[in-house]
């Protein structure tokens, strides 16, 4: 049903120039009172502002504000300033004065609108003024730098006002046909939103001076027909060119603009969810339309055209609204309706609540009042809503619930409509997966990860005074909690109310606490330790060490490190929070005089001073994560993950070791960071690298791996043997902690290894000697042995090497740039009892070409189900298993026995040893042909013990 004043041009029946007339007539009238209403909501200083704007744009003065040199493009389109505008300008400059200029003077400054929430529902005293410079195509480089320029200087100007101005130069010409190089808005997301834009321009833009929209006069069911309809409003001079300028048309939003719009509102939303929810939704709105989407811009020109000039009705945010309402009632989604309508009354911030408020009789109060009414909101939920910023956890986390999921909501729709719709570029789709990380990183719960309750929902969570308590928990018995309450409670008063906050550990508790902003420098703290040693001085000292190391406000995430995976920016370790070591360990209150003070094998009982540790990581894409390590192996644990979170980057963090306990903190840190620090420099030389720690009676290998290093615990001395034992496929460095085997001579010989190169290592014992082989690979094969003399304990072992030599260096080609392996040889010092204390150079055992000895070669190969058949070669006679069966050995040592010119107990050795088949022709290392070595010999020396037990004596 058509109103009875609404105009309906139609090309075919006949433009009636009245008619459009009265229709640009409307828009101003609509525009006036936007106007109005925009200037009742600036301060004195800022409607000045916005009054001389017309003028400053007119003329160039030098007294004015904005002026950069006559020649500067200047004069508005239809405008003559009349005189109180030019008195404005006296005010201002009193030489002032407007000559009328003679002729007809070109005034390349078509047209001057102010554009979004100023005039409209969401006006506040904070919003920018963003003001469309529009002028005429063409204008040279020099020119248009001048007036860029002169802008510049009127935003400094407007700022010395009390006006956050920001000016947008516009080309009709180019604009209309989707040219645009610049930012055109201060709540602006670049360069690929085009015709969204212009809707929201259309709707929200309060003319000022000059041409008026070509847009304005044709109807909204003609926006297909534009480019025809406008022609002929022109060509047949129902209208002048020179009173209207042309920014386009409407007829057709391309798919890419609403991702394009709802990943710029949604980047704004991690931070400011209030404010860019509407413009989310009315993306989705927009988006689930298409391509039949009908933008509010037609919608508001409609009622103009049918004389429906409500200004509440017609008021930007009141059709944004309205347009969001009538979609999530369809959808029949009533919990994401009243968050918009939260929202839009947080946006529009005037508290009806505060019925004495002396501004509160304003338009903006009145409509809200009418909105809230019709929305039954009541008395309490009002008096809710405007105690924002005395809101706290509670109620900001039950609110960032919804914030999230709506957020999240948004995400989910906008990737699948990008898909659906083949809308996506490139860029939008790297776009898409930055923000995905952005939401990411502020809002995925992950375990240990720090959530962040506040993306600026309240100005302040802060609390004057806070109670912290350690209590048993009842739901696990024999366990403990941490819970934070509101207010100064005392012993046992606590338990009458509900906590904050509870973690199950201290430091998850206070990160999280001083990540949202609950505890501050300025709040103060009761404490009730329960169990623990937690002192009021550690408790300070903490809060201290995470406010240093999480500084807030934290620097916004760039999206060059968004592109990269996270990675630890500042990582604190805090040792034995809440644990005093000396209460855990009473008996070592008698030993802090010993000699031994390390703190990783403290006194003569050996214990570990390092009970537990909390790790607190601020990452590049600003999480914080909480971890704590606890238990036997708690530090190497941490120091095995912190490397592996290094991994093959070059990025390092900043590393922050902590300690306030009571007994010896200071040195519990320094030893811990002394640790961390040594392996980060073995991880920095590159892989390959291994690094043996002693921490009370167990010792930790650390294998810095390629990608990954590996940390293996050990039990005793035979277990570290056996571990060091393991073949290796290349050489690998084996670094010392300076602590570590402080009562073994290992220390001495671990730290020589050295590449291409077999090291024996040996000690004289009373009676017996130990025998160190150092492999090409730096694997630890070990022996111990009796001891006749040095001649007996090294010869048989060099002739077994240098026959090793050779077999290795018969696999290399005559020309091979890789050496033949040196044999070296030293002795550990002093011999006997006791620790060694040196280590000296031996030279290489020689026997001399004319020392008779029996060779005994063995030749190993693979037989079914990984059984390896052995056969032995004595004097250059064969035993094998299939003459001798297990009596092989018996059979060997009976064959040397008859050899021998003294019936001494010597041990049987093997001088050569075949492993070809079983190494499948790969170069095995010396360590291998010694392992195999020693089995045999002991089977070989089992054989002639059992031959001697039975000859007569």
């Amino acid at each position: 049903m058509n109103h009875p004043h609404e105009i309906r041009p139609d090309l075919d029946q006949g433009i009636d120039r009245k008619e459009l007339t009265k229709l640009r007539a409307r828009f101003m009238q609509l525009n006036q009172g936007r106007r109005q209403r925009a200037m009742e909501g600036l301060s004195t200083r800022q409607q000045q502002v916005l009054t001389l704007l017309p003028l400053l744009f007119h003329v160039n003065h030098p007294l004015l504000p904005g002026y950069v040199s006559g020649s500067t493009p200047a004069g508005v389109s239809n405008f003559e300033p009349d005189a109180a505008l030019i008195a404005e300008g006296q005010r201002l400059a009193r030489s002032f004065t407007c000559k009328t200029r003679l002729g007809n003077p070109p005034r390349p400054i078509h047209g001057l609108f102010l554009m979004g929430s100023l005039g409209s529902l969401a006006q506040a005293e904070q919003s920018d003024m963003d003001l469309w410079v529009c002028h005429s195509p063409g204008l040279g480089e020099g020119p248009l730098a001048e007036l860029r320029r002169k802008c510049q200087l009127l935003e400094a100007w407007a700022d010395s006002m009390g006006a956050e101005a920001h000016f947008f130069l516009i080309d009709t010409e180019g604009f209309a046909q989707g040219e645009r190089d610049s930012q055109l808005s201060s709540d602006d997301c670049g360069t690929t939103q085009h015709y969204l834009l212009l809707d929201e321009f259309y709707r929200t833009a309060i003319w000022l001076a000059g041409r008026t929209p070509l847009w304005w006069l044709v109807p909204d069911y003609q926006e297909h027909n534009y480019q025809a309809y406008t022609q002929t409003l022109l060509s047949k001079r129902f209208i002048r060119s020179q009173d209207d300028l042309d920014l386009g048309h409407l007829a057709h939003i391309p798919p890419g603009e609403y991702v394009g719009a709802g990943l710029w509102q949604l980047f704004k939303g991690i931070d400011s969810p209030y404010k860019s929810l509407l413009k989310l939704l009315l993306t989705e709105v927009y988006a689930s339309e298409h391509p039949g989407v009908r933008c509010l811009s037609l919608d508001y020109k409609q009622a103009v055209f049918a004389n429906r000039l409500d200004l509440d009705e017609l008021d930007p945010y009141v059709m944004v609204y309205r347009r969001i309402e009538r979609y999530l009632q369809q959808r029949g989604e009533t919990a994401r309706l009243e968050l918009v309508r939260r929202s839009l009354y947080l946006k529009v911030n005037k508290k009806l609540s505060e019925r004495g408020n002396a501004r509160a009789s304003g338009w903006q109060r009145k409509l809200l009042q009418r909105l809230a009414d019709e929305w039954g909101w009541d008395e309490r939920q009002l008096a809710l809503l405007d105690s924002r910023s005395q809101w706290k956890v509670a109620q900001v986390a039950a609110e960032r619930r919804e914030l999230v999921a709506e957020l999240n909501h948004s995400y989910r729709f906008l990737g699948q409509f990008a898909q659906h719709q083949g809308a996506s570029s490139c860029a939008d789709q790297r776009d898409l997966n930055v923000l995905g990380r952005r939401l990411y990183a502020a809002f995925e719960r992950r375990a240990g990860k720090i959530e962040v309750i506040n993306p600026g929902i309240a100005p302040d969570l802060a609390e004057d005074t806070l109670t912290l308590v350690q209590s048993p928990n009842r739901k696990e018995p024999g366990s403990h909690h941490w819970g934070l309450y509101h207010g100064n409670l005392g012993v046992h008063e606590w338990e009458h109310f509900s906590p904050i906050k509870r973690c199950r550990e201290l430091l998850e508790l206070l990160t999280w606490a001083h990540r949202n902003g609950v505890i501050d420098s300025s709040t103060r703290l009761a404490l009730h330790p329960g169990t623990s040693d937690l002192s009021e001085f550690e408790l300070f000292s903490l809060l201290g060490c995470l406010q240093q190391g999480i500084p807030l406000p934290l620097q916004p995430v760039s999206e060059a490190r968004l592109l990269q995976p996270s990675a630890a920016d500042e990582i604190l370790l805090l040792v034995n929070v809440g644990v005093d070591p000396l209460h855990h360990h009473r008996d070592l209150n008698i030993l802090m005089t010993t000699e031994r003070t390390d703190s990783l094998s403290y006194a003569g009982v050996r214990e570990n001073l390092v009970l537990t540790v909390d790790q607190v990581i601020l990452n590049s894409w600003n999480e914080v994560l909480v971890q704590r390590f606890d238990g036997e192996h708690a530090l190497l644990r941490c120091l095995r993950d912190y490397l592996n979170s290094l991994g093959q980057r070059s990025h390092r963090p900043r590393l922050r070791v902590r300690c306030f306990c009571h007994n010896r903190a200071q040195a519990i840190s320094q030893r811990v960071e002394e640790l961390f620090v040594t392996a980060r420099q073995l991880l920095d030389q590159g892989a390959g690298h291994r690094y043996l720690v002693q921490v009370a009676q167990h010792t930790h290998v650390l294998e810095l791996l390629p990608g990954q290093v590996t940390l293996t615990t050990l039990g005793d001395h035979d277990a570290l043997l056996d571990h060091l034992g393991l073949p290796r496929t290349c050489y690998s460095p084996l670094h010392l902690d300076p602590q570590a085997l402080q009562d073994h001579d290992l220390p001495l010989l671990l730290e020589q290894g050295l590449p291409e190169c077999i090291q024996v290592f040996y000690r004289l014992l009373d009676g017996w000697a130990d025998l160190y082989v150092l492999d090409e690979h730096n694997a630890l094969w070990q022996q111990r042995l009796p001891l006749h003399d040095e001649n007996h304990l090294l010869l048989p072992l060099q002739r077994f090497l240098r026959s090793v030599v050779m077999r290795h260096d018969a696999r290399l080609a005559l020309d091979s740039p890789q050496a033949s392996l040196e044999i070296h040889y030293a002795q550990l010092l002093p011999s006997g009892p006791g620790k060694a204390r040196s280590i000296e150079p031996r030279v290489v055992p020689n026997a001399g070409v004319d020392q008779p000895y029996y060779e005994v070669q063995a030749i190993l190969q693979a037989g079914a189900q990984g059984e390896v058949h052995v056969t032995l070669y004595c004097d250059q006679q064969e035993f094998s298993e299939l003459d001798h069966g297990d009596q092989l050995y018996e059979a060997v040592a009976r064959q040397i026995l008859g050899r021998r010119r003294s019936a001494g107990h010597y041990r049987c050795y093997i001088t050569d040893l075949d492993l070809s088949e079983l190494l499948d022709d790969e170069q095995g290392s010396t360590l291998l042909y010694l392992r195999y070595k020693r089995e045999l010999e002991h089977a070989l020396n089992l054989g002639l013990e059992r031959l001697q037990a039975l000859r007569p004596h």
